[in-house]
């Protein structure tokens, strides 16, 4: 499967753990919910890498590569702190939606950080989604409520 069939299937997964985790933080606090997630997918992922025979890299790994990984899992930690918080208090249609204007963030940072090439397109995509964000807002609709009925 190439890198497309990949993010496809993120996606796909991505949106249903949107449904699963606006169930199961229903009634509980989202700092559980976030807690019972990690252990998950700390075992899922230790049994992933055992079973496909590659614990022998992680002695591989450079100094560089342990700040970068451990970095990310922070960044990803707090990330979830914050999803789950928002599940708990909005609607999937409202979190959802400006929790992927992480893209945006994500595209930015690499034309900044990783000196990735911008193309002209990319930018209007980005910007359609940042359009399509602020379009599923319960405010913005109301104030476009009169443009549009």
């Amino acid at each position: 499967m190439n890198w497309i069939g990949y993010a496809l299937f993120s996606a796909l997964f991505a949106g249903l753990t949107a449904l699963l985790a606006k169930i199961g933080v229903s009634h509980v606090p989202s700092n559980v919910a976030t807690l019972v997630r990690t252990v998950v997918i700390v075992f899922f992922a230790s049994a992933l890498v055992a079973a496909t025979g590659e614990v022998h890299h992680v002695k591989s790994l450079t100094g560089r590569d342990w700040v970068a990984l451990v970095g990310s899992g922070l960044a990803t930690g707090i990330s979830w702190l914050f999803y789950f918080a928002a599940l708990k208090n909005g609607p999937i249609s409202g979190v959802a939606p400006i929790d992927k204007l992480s893209f945006v963030i994500a595209m930015t940072l690499g034309f900044v950080v990783l000196k990735e090439p911008v193309r002209p397109l990319t930018l209007v995509g980005a910007g359609l989604i940042v359009v399509g964000v602020l379009l599923t807002l319960s405010s913005v609709q109301e104030s476009l409520k009169g443009l549009f009925s």
